[in-house]
């Protein structure tokens, strides 16, 4: 049995700019920013990365396709460069791609950088273009992706038998706890606080789902540098290694678009690879074991069912946990201590590298008071990118030693 990639490779540094509406910057100053900050936060120069991933998504948006356009702005020196694209978790592929290497033994120092400026779109979300595929305009030329997330909340409530009033409540929570978190964080997209009571009332997008329980789109960047334990004991002989502990990708088989055993209440690729995350990373009870998380939430009804499709809450006891404050930054397992996608909004191919930024400062203890997780020793970090019927699942889980 394949042994994986547990504490085989650490963070050396780690580089995230300001996402928003970044009409200052165009895609390749975003990438300078993001590589600068992981740079400097590394400890050694550009000269020293062996190998390089890209993530983005949506290439027409003034990137390209492959890889050429970050290396020219970056101006790496001839180095393996690759371009990854794999729906919204294209950013941990590029994070798994340097991670591979770098276990491998291909190279002792990687980098994997996201970018996307999906802002200068002039949309409210994602362009509607053939970027996801000539099959899927012909198949669902009306489809958007908050009606297609929403009849999780449908499907869920039905099983379950929960009201769809609470079921409201719940994830009425899931956007407000966000929103307390992001107006704290300095690079969060949107950084006011809001009440339920304004959550509730936001004009309806697809039922259940409001204005509030849609995340937006944004530009950024992140950054992260990459490299063996023995290359990090040399360079920062005393200081603390996050080490990479898992990281797992699910694909769907079309079970769930075409066959009779999937339910629609949950997602069957979060529960394949967290469940093989798990045993990657040693892990026995997660719901215990896991300190804090960022997760995936396009819509609040996905971070419900997600808490669910990863372990931690009982099948049907998600919005219990969740009005409890079990998800809160000072509940048992905080999740999104940085905003979320809720507030950072969601440039495709940054976002995550963006969650494991969060993970790895908070491991560290980097950040102030009222934004910090007590005491953590595992992150995970969980991208699900596509629709609830087909899609693409990525797990990772992070350790400081």
């Amino acid at each position: 049995m394949a042994e994986g990639i547990r504490d085989k490779v650490v963070i050396l540094g780690m580089g995230c700019t300001r996402f928003g509406e970044r009409w200052d910057a165009g895609s390749d100053d975003l990438l300078i920013e993001a590589l600068t900050e992981a740079l400097q936060d590394a400890g050694i120069e550009k000269k020293d990365i062996q190998a390089a991933w890209l993530g983005i998504h949506i290439d027409e948006i003034n990137i390209g396709k492959g890889a050429t356009y970050a290396s020219g702005a970056l101006h790496t020196p001839f180095i393996p460069f690759t371009r990854v694209d794999n729906f919204c978790a294209s950013g941990t592929e590029a994070f798994r791609g340097a991670t591979y290497a770098v276990a491998s033994g291909a190279c002792e120092i990687a980098l994997a950088i996201g970018v996307e400026k999906l802002k200068d779109t002039g949309y409210g979300g994602l362009p509607d273009s053939p970027a996801f595929g000539q099959e899927a305009v012909m198949i669902g030329p009306n489809a958007t992706a908050p009606g297609m997330f929403a009849q999780l909340a449908t499907a869920y409530a039905a099983k379950y038998k929960i009201p769809m009033d609470k079921l409201k409540e719940a994830i009425t929570h899931v956007s407000w706890k966000s929103h307390q978190n992001g107006a704290k964080n300095p690079r969060a997209h949107l950084r006011r606080a809001v009440t339920k009571e304004q959550i509730m009332g936001a004009p309806m997008v697809a039922y259940p789902l409001g204005l509030f329980d849609c995340c937006g789109v944004s530009d950024g960047s992140a950054a992260a540098i990459v490299c063996t334990p023995e290359v990090f004991k040399k360079l920062k002989p005393n200081e603390p290694m996050v080490k990479v502990k898992a990281l797992q990708i699910s694909v769907s088989s079309g079970e769930e678009a075409m066959f009779t055993r999937w339910d629609g209440a949950g997602i069957i690729t979060t529960q394949t690879a967290s469940r093989k995350a798990y045993e990657e990373a040693g892990i026995k009870d997660p719901r215990k074991e896991i300190s804090m998380m960022e997760v995936h939430d396009c819509f609040s009804i996905t971070e419900l069912v997600t808490m669910e499709d990863l372990g931690i809450s009982p099948p049907g006891g998600a919005p219990e946990d969740i009005l409890n404050g079990f998800f809160d930054l000072d509940g048992q397992i905080p999740c999104q201590p940085d905003g979320g996608l809720k507030c950072f909004g969601h440039p495709i191919g940054a976002s995550g590298i963006r969650m494991i930024y969060e993970i790895y400062n908070q491991l560290l203890g980097r950040w102030p008071e009222d934004r910090a997780v007590k005491n953590p020793k595992f992150g995970l970090t969980h991208n699900l990118g596509g629709v609830p019927t087909q899609n693409v699942c990525s797990v990772a889980i992070f350790g400081v030693d």
